[in-house]
C-alpha cells in the first residue's frame, strides 16, 4: 500500500513538471520470484524510478524497456526468465527459479483515467477496490489493453470501450461473482489468448493505538515505515501530541468514555491497548468488542487480560477471545520497546494475512502460495 502511495506522489510531481512516464506492473509470476503480481514501478522519461518489480535485478532492463514504451506510446509485456541459475543476462545469476511477466504502459498525462489515475482513485477512501489489468503473453510485443478498469463499490471507472464486446461480457460476469478475498489471474485463451489480473486493492491497515507513552513511540515509527495508518488515542494531553507522534494521521485526546464515540473501524483496522491504565482499557475494550475488527492486542501479562474479561463478565458482557491477542506480540525474545514493537507488528501482519508464524526454512514448498 505504501508503494502505491509513493507512486501516486511521484506521478503528481512528474505530471506537474510535464515529464512523460510509464508504469511497469508485475501481472503474472510462474514459479518463484522476489515480488508478486501487483508490484509496480513508475518510470519517468529521464530515468527516475519509484517502486520496484524485483529485488533490484530487473529494474535496469525494465527502465530501458519503459523508456521505449514512453517514446513509442505503446504498451507491451516483457518476460524475464530467471529459472536458469547460470543466466547472466541481467548481470547476475538470479536463481529465483521463476518467470516474471511485466506489463509496461505509457501514462497519458491528459487522460483522467490512465492507470495511475485509477490507482489514485482506489486510494481515496477506505474501500476495497477491484482493479483489472488486461494483457496477452503470447502477443507480448503487440499493444496491450492494459490497466483500464476499476470497480469501487457500486462505482466503475476506466475505459471499458477498449475491451472487445465479447471479452467485456465475460468480464462483467467474472466481476459480479469475484471473491474479493485475494487477487487472481484468469486466462481467456479462447479470446485471443487474453489474461486478466484481477487485483484486490485493500485500504491501508489502520492501527488504533491506545497509549502515548514512551514505549509506543517506536511502534508508531515502524508503523509509518510499513505504510500503516496510525490513530493515536490517549487521555494524557501532554503525551498525545504531534511533536511526540509526528507520523500519526489522527490524534484523539480525552477520557475513555468520550473518545469511544469517535472511533472508526473496519475489517482492515486493528487495536492495540498499551495505555498501562486498566480502567481506561476496560472501557475501550467494551466498545471494541462491538466492532468488527480482526485483531485486538493487549499489552501486559495474561492475568491483566483475565481481569479485564472478568470485569466485563460482571456487567453481563460475554467476551469472545477469537480476535484478542494477549499477551500481545510474537515470541521473539523481545525486551526493549523497539523489539516489542517489532513483535507486535509482525503478529499483526501474520493475523491479517491468515498466516501461522514459522521459520521459513521449515515451510514445505515455495515461500508464496
Amino acid at each position: 500500500m505504501k508503494e502505491l502511495h509513493s507512486i501516486v506522489h511521484a506521478y503528481e510531481v512528474a505530471k506537474s513538471e510535464g515529464r512523460n512516464m510509464a508504469l511497469a506492473t508485475v501481472v503474472q509470476v510462474d514459479g518463484s520470484a522476489y515480488r508478486r503480481p501487483g508490484a509496480r514501478m513508475l518510470v519517468t522519461e529521464d530515468g527516475s524510478l519509484t517502486g520496484a518489480i524485483s529485488g533490484g535485478c530487473l529494474e535496469g532492463d525494465a527502465l530501458r524497456k519503459a523508456q521505449t514504451v514512453i517514446f513509442q506510446g505503446k504498451s507491451m509485456v516483457v518476460t524475464y526468465d530467471t529459472t536458469d541459475e547460470d543466466d547472466q543476462k541481467f548481470g547476475v545469476g538470479l536463481g529465483c527459479n521463476g518467470i516474471i511477466h511485466v506489463l509496461i504502459e505509457p501514462i497519458q498525462l491528459d487522460d483522467p483515467q490512465n492507470p495511475v489515475e485509477l490507482i489514485k482513485e482506489s486510494l481515496k477512501d477506505r474501500e476495497t477496490c477491484l482493479l483489472l489489468s488486461i494483457f496477452s503473453i503470447p502477443r507480448s510485443k503487440s499493444e496491450q489493453i492494459g490497466t483500464v478498469f476499476l470497480k469501487k463499490g457500486i462505482h466503475e471507472f476506466g475505459k471499458s470501450e477498449r475491451i472487445s464486446p465479447q471479452l467485456w461480457l465475460r468480464l462483467k460476469h467474472e466481476i459480479q461473482s469475484f471473491d474479493q478475498s485475494q487477487s487472481e489471474i484468469k486466462n481467456f485463451s479462447e479470446l485471443e489468448d487474453i489474461s486478466v489480473f484481477f487485483e484486490i486493492i485493500k485500504p491501508a491497515t489502520r492501527i488504533l493505538l491506545f497509549g502515548a507513552g514512551n514505549d509506543t513511540q517506536p511502534l508508531a515509527k515502524m508503523a509509518e515505515i510499513l505504510g500503516f495508518e496510525l490513530v493515536l488515542i490517549d487521555g494524557r494531553k501532554n503525551l498525545a501530541t504531534p511533536a511526540r507522534f509526528p507520523t500519526a494521521k489522527q490524534i484523539i485526546q480525552g477520557p475513555a468514555e468520550e473518545i469511544i464515540s469517535q472511533l472508526e473501524t473496519d475489517l482492515n483496522t486493528v487495536a492495540l491497548l498499551m495505555t498501562h491504565n486498566f480502567e481506561y482499557e476496560a472501557v475501550v475494550l467494551e466498545k471494541l468488542l462491538t466492532c468488527m475488527i480482526p485483531y485486538i492486542g493487549i499489552l501486559g501479562p495474561k492475568r491483566k487480560t483475565e481481569k479485564l474479561v472478568q470485569r466485563l463478565n460482571t456487567k453481563g458482557i460475554e467476551v469472545g477471545m477469537e480476535n484478542i491477542y494477549a499477551p500481545i506480540g510474537l515470541e521473539i525474545g523481545a525486551e526493549t520497546s523497539e523489539e516489542i514493537a517489532l513483535s507486535i507488528l509482525a503478529e499483526i501482519k501474520a493475523v491479517l494475512n491468515f498466516k501461522k508464524p514459522i521459520f521459513l526454512r521449515e515451510k514445505e514448498g515455495p515461500i508464496h502460495n
